[in-house]
């Protein structure tokens, strides 16, 4: 009686199938200090984002009159000072990451489908389909990103949330259609999608099982650039009067400061409050998609 040996393994060579790719990647994923740096960053704007009212020691949705204690320094009671209406500063801080955080990860997701989607479909199909889509996009592309967003809000009389995610995603996805169709360009020819094809696997079956796993990791280092745009191009809305109507974000924080920064010393400080958390959500995200290109990319690591 023979003993049948046991399926050989898979040679190191072998494609990768499926979602299997992103999660074994995880696994064994070892990021840069840096990287990790930037990651705490980001948890912590997260943790302001969604308990920021809670956090905040004063309730900014119940309206009071506080104009006697406008342009106060800092203290027991306002730890950050007071604005210009008298309202605590460390308040309107929390409370407008909660805006910041909420339209950042709507933008970038319905930014990331939309892109994904299109660079896919533009890949695989090439010919006249890929020629289309990708001119419309180099079109997009070709106007000035805050520009098209400020064109879009300024037709509103008084802009939402939801037009200044619109405008926010009307050119935000292209960047993520230009990943997408590079790595299914690759992809394409690879051997676990030719042997598919050869099988007899539908165009929607390859694209979704096969193509569309293999992409996830550029398309996450993507994600994390993205989202730290967004945030930029958010407070620069808000900062010339275009974003939500509301004074609790980043954006209308700075633009208040600048109107009456010179008015009292502590303004001179004022300002800086809403610009250090600009910058801690933004350098946060380009150190953690940084880390993760490094760990993703085959050339980088090949370099460390």
């Amino acid at each position: 009686m023979t003993i049948l040996d046991p399926p050989a393994p898979p040679s190191g060579g072998a494609e990768p199938r499926g979602s299997a790719t992103l999660l074994g990647r995880m696994k064994s994923w070892k990021l840069s200090p840096s990287a990790w740096v930037g990651a705490v960053m980001l948890l912590v704007f997260v943790i302001m984002g969604l308990f920021g009212p809670w956090l905040a020691p004063y309730d900014l949705s119940v309206l009071r009159d506080e104009t006697k204690s406008a342009y106060e320094g800092a203290s027991s009671a306002h730890w950050l000072g007071t604005d210009t209406n008298g309202r605590d500063t460390l308040s309107q801080l929390l409370w407008g990451a909660r805006s910041a955080l909420k339209l950042g990860v709507i933008v970038v997701a319905i930014s990331s489908v939309i892109g994904l989607a299109v660079g896919t479909i533009a890949g695989w199909f090439r010919g006249a389909v890929d020629e289309v889509l990708m001119r419309f996009v180099d079109i997009l592309m070709s106007f000035p990103g805050i520009l098209l967003n400020i064109a879009i809000v300024a037709v509103v009389a008084r802009p939402g949330d939801g037009v200044v995610i619109l405008a926010l995603c009307a050119n935000g996805w292209v960047g993520y259609a230009r990943v997408a169709r590079g790595q299914v360009l690759a992809l394409r020819e690879r051997d676990f999608v030719l042997a598919a094809v050869a099988l007899g696997a539908s165009n929607r079956r390859v694209m979704f099982k096969h193509l569309v796993p293999n992409i996830m990791g550029p398309a996450l280092v993507q994600i994390t650039f993205g989202f730290g745009g967004v945030i930029l191009v958010e407070a620069a809305l808000s900062f010339l009067g275009l974003g939500p109507q509301t004074d609790y974000t980043w954006g209308s924080m700075l633009d208040q400061a600048r109107t009456a920064m010179w008015n009292t010393e502590w303004f001179r400080i004022y300002v800086l409050v809403p610009g250090i958390a600009i910058i801690w959500v933004v350098l946060g995200a380009n150190l953690l998609g940084d880390g993760l290109r490094d760990r993703l990319d085959p050339r980088h690591r090949g370099r460390r």
